[in-house]
């Protein structure tokens, strides 16, 4: 059995009345998420582009790769494309799936898709009313040390940039 409790315009939270392999029954606390997908950047000198853009939840500015969520029915490609642009104003030739993460599997479904985007060329930027956000470009091996330094501490980040850094390392 499941009881909405909010449904908003980017989540679902439902008490869902669940049968565990157990056999025990319990209500759960349930968030419901259509997605998103995520890109890392990689100029051809190694550069990458972040975003250090202000999140309320998180209590300021962050770090972050471009990101978005999906649109009903949207691919995650067509997603990660469309965020890449819109938010660093950059397209890319060639994308390669990274990985596909579960944010919070405690309580919620959301799935991010991180890409790898190579090939950057301009485009347009075009930010959404409610995106704060500056355009920050480093060496990946900088990105990577702010990680290990703490200033990088989105989980999506830390997948992205250090699967194309243990991946490009090992060729």
């Amino acid at each position: 059995m499941t009881k909405q409790i909010y449904k908003g315009r980017v989540v679902t939270l439902n008490i869902e009345t669940v049968a565990l392999p157990n056999g025990v029954t319990v209500d759960l606390e349930t968030i419901r998420h259509p997605g998103a997908s995520a890109v890392v950047p990689l100029k051809d000198d190694g550069t990458v582009v972040l975003i250090r853009q202000f999140r309320h939840a998180a209590g300021g500015f962050i770090y972050e790769i471009p990101a978005g969520k999906l649109n009903p029915g949207e691919d995650p490609l067509s997603c990660a494309a469309r965020e890449l642009e819109e938010e660093i104003g950059y397209r890319a030739s060639s994308f390669a799936l990274l990985s596909s993460i579960l944010t919070a599997p405690g309580f919620a479904d959301e799935v991010i898709h991180v890409y790898k985007a190579t090939g950057l060329i301009p485009g347009r930027q075009q930010l959404d009313r409610d995106e704060v956000l500056e355009v920050i470009e480093m060496p990946l091996a900088e990105a990577i040390r702010k990680i290990e330094d703490g200033t990088i501490r989105d989980s999506k980040t830390i997948v992205g940039l250090q699967a194309v850094y243990i991946r490009d390392s090992m060729r």
